[in-house]
């Protein structure tokens, strides 16, 4: 495998709404509050932002419905800020990557506009436009937000496709013109001196809606090599695609680095084993560990040749890991350790999400109205229409809704936890009095320092990095354990994925040393382990009877 500089990156998201308020007199985070912030994540040790949207933007759907790709939106502040902010970041060793929106815009978007004026309007092949089939929808495809796909435009007399929001009409990448108009854009941002892209849901570029295929379409890898052509591929770039619809036989065909496409792929196979097959991820079910199990082990043996893996629990859309599958109470802090050590000791690229790295955990809310998200609302309304009580829809927006991940950043105990002197734009969650980035980093034993470790481990052992994947104890039900083997160098990854303690006893090598544990005490031995409620230890193999690796 050829060494690229972000096989040993740790990248931290930032959502910059919730993040920081640089002019303390605003309710939302802006681009000033993350200058403010860079040497936080660089203490961290994270050496990759990812920036979730700032371009110009109506905020439906929180930037992710674009009205112009070629501005700051001014909440964000300007141009002459996102300048400073990569000037900042290279100051620090830290890389940029932005996020890449282009399966839609905002139906604000000149482009849009413009197409609403007439079918022969130059605009109108921007889009995808169908005629009503018997005065109704052209068919069943449906919006990821709920509802029908197709939105009816009574002056021109056709639907137009929206996967998202009505606001966020799809485009039409069949359009050669359209394409090009992307990667110019692309290339301005690179030009800026960007590092490359998060690109968002874009598996659904290769959209066929007449044979109701949202996914993997067959024009969809094409259109990619394409992009890779006249935009990142003459440059030394990250480039990760958001793919909903990647399995393990065809994500080669995103990141081979011989296809020339993209560094990597978000596959969210792990994150969906606590859904109800056939029903919405609203209807949980209890997670089954050997499943997880099979699933990561499938995604690791998959790719370790012929591929490069995202490693992430949490982000912008999801809800906050620790809740989920940790034990955001008693063992917070356990279960916050076990789960970052079991995830950065595989292969691939790991992601922080902003607050993640202190234990951060879901809102909560009481009320519906505390849920600023259109997903979370438009949700709520289709759910109640299906008949699940009040009580049954707001538990699962609980522990599902997009907003848990969406609460303003926890600097500090303060009112406003330090995000801001104002009142935020969505409420905080009522734990920031105790878990806040000051409280973290003046604790020695805090999840903070344990990712720091992480992270520093992952920067080391070249074992980490490149090393070959095993799983053992594959039908265990409570112990996620696994090998990783390099150039004679053996990892050992041992978690207790659950509160109830539990022994263990499988062969390993005489001599071990221990690189991390969540526990102070963790014992060496290999043969005879018991483990504590979420313990995890991460074992290197001695080398001669000192125990130095090298």
């Amino acid at each position: 495998m050829i060494k690229k500089w972000w096989h040993t990156s740790v990248i931290y998201q930032i959502y910059p709404k919730s993040f920081k308020a640089g002019r303390p007199d605003t309710s939302i985070g802006d681009l000033k509050g993350v200058i403010q912030k860079l040497d936080y994540i660089k203490r961290l040790g994270a050496d990759v932002i990812w920036l979730c949207p700032v371009y110009q933007s109506p905020q439906i759907d929180n930037g992710y419905d674009i009205s112009d790709y070629y501005s700051i939106s001014p909440e964000y502040g300007t141009m002459e800020d996102f300048e400073q902010l990569i000037e900042a970041c290279k100051n620090r060793g830290i890389r940029l990557i932005m996020d890449l929106v282009v399966n839609h815009t905002s139906d604000q978007h000149h482009w849009f506009q413009q197409a609403l004026q007439a079918k022969d309007n130059p605009f109108r092949d921007y889009y995808i436009w169908r005629d009503p089939i018997k005065g109704g929808v052209p068919n069943e495809l449906q919006s990821n937000f709920g509802g029908a796909a197709w939105k009816w435009h009574a002056e021109t007399d056709q639907y137009y496709l929206h996967f998202y929001s009505d606001a966020q009409p799809d485009l039409n990448w069949s359009n050669q013109k359209l394409r090009h108009d992307i990667y110019d854009m692309m290339n301005f941002w690179i030009d800026k001196g960007v590092s490359g892209f998060r690109m968002d849901v874009i598996d659904l570029i290769g959209k066929d809606p007449d044979h109701q295929i949202k996914e993997n379409g067959p024009m969809l890898h094409p259109y990619l090599q394409e992009m890779y052509e006249h935009t990142f591929g003459s440059h030394d770039l990250l480039t990760v695609g958001e793919t909903w619809g990647a399995t393990p036989e065809n994500a080669p065909l995103y990141s081979d680095p011989e296809r020339q496409e993209l560094s990597m792929v978000f596959q969210f196979e792990h994150l969906q084993l606590d859904k109800i097959p056939g029903k919405q991820r609203w209807d949980v079910q209890p997670l089954v560990l050997t499943e997880l199990k099979r699933v990561l082990n499938t995604w690791q043996t998959a790719l370790h040749s012929n591929g490069w893996n995202s490693l992430f629990w949490n982000n912008h859309d999801l809800p906050r890991i620790v809740s989920r599958w940790g034990n955001d109470q008693e063992f917070r802090v356990e279960s916050a350790k076990m789960l970052a050590t079991l995830l950065h000791g595989m292969q691939g690229t790991p992601y922080i999400y902003q607050g993640e790295e202190i234990g951060m955990t879901n809102a909560a809310y009481a009320s519906l109205a505390d849920y600023k998200d259109i997903e979370t609302q438009n949700i709520y309304r289709e759910r109640i229409k299906k008949g699940f009580s009040h009580e049954q829809t707001m538990a699962a927006i609980r522990l599902k809704a997009r907003d848990n991940a969406r609460t303003p950043m926890q600097w500090n105990r303060d009112r406003h936890a330090g995000f801001s002197d104002a009142t935020p734009w969505m409420k905080l969650n009522e734990n920031h009095e105790d878990i806040n980035v000051e409280q973290a980093l003046h604790d020695p034993d805090s999840i903070f320092y344990h990712y720091q470790a992480l992270i520093a481990l992952r920067k080391k052992h070249d074992v980490l990095v490149y090393g070959s994947f095993r799983l053992i104890l594959e039908q265990h039900e409570q112990v996620f354990a696994y090998e990783r083997h390099f150039q004679g160098k053996t990892l050992v990854v041992v978690c207790n994925f659950y509160e109830q303690p539990v022994s263990i006893v499988f062969p390993g090598a005489e001599k071990r040393i221990i690189l991390s544990s969540n526990y102070k005490d963790s014992s060496v031995e290999l043969e005879d382990v018991y483990l504590r409620p979420y313990e995890a230890i991460m074992y290197l193999e001695k080398r001669g009877e000192s125990g130095n690796e090298d």
